[in-house]
This record gives structure tokens, C-alpha cells and sequence, in this order.
């Protein structure tokens, strides 16, 4: 019994690296395949927070109390 629940957390993990590994080679298995052939890599990504650019800064606020008279 305890070899069956030993196997259940094996299997598991092997799962897991198993999905892991097909969205690796999913997402860069282009990349790898290129590199094997000797190609170059012809297409590249534009990071978004490195083209932003900020139009004008701000200055920082401070609050300023207001005084009423007694009335």
C-alpha cells in the first residue's frame, strides 16, 4: 500500500515536468531549432517598459491646512 502512494506523488511530477517542459520548447522550440541549424534569428520582441516614456513629470503635492475665523 505504501509503494501505490509512494508512485501517485511520482507520476505527478513526472506530469508536471513533462507540461512544463512542451510550454518551454512550446514558446522557444523555434529559437532552438534555428540555433541547431545555424540560421539567424530573423524575428525579436519589443519589450513594452523599455519603449515607455513618460511625457512630462509630475511635482510632488503637499497639503496646505485651511484656516477658518471663528465665527
Amino acid at each position: 500500500m505504501i509503494a501505490a502512494l509512494g508512485t501517485l506523488p511520482f507520476l505527478a511530477t513526472l506530469w508536471l515536468l513533462t507540461v512544463l517542459g512542451a510550454a518551454v520548447l512550446e514558446e522557444s522550440g523555434a529559437k532552438i531549432a534555428a540555433a541547431l541549424k545555424g540560421e539567424p534569428q530573423l524575428r525579436f520582441r519589443i519589450v513594452g517598459s523599455a519603449t515607455r516614456r513618460h511625457s512630462r513629470l509630475q511635482r510632488p503635492m503637499r497639503a496646505r491646512p485651511r484656516w477658518r475665523a471663528a465665527a
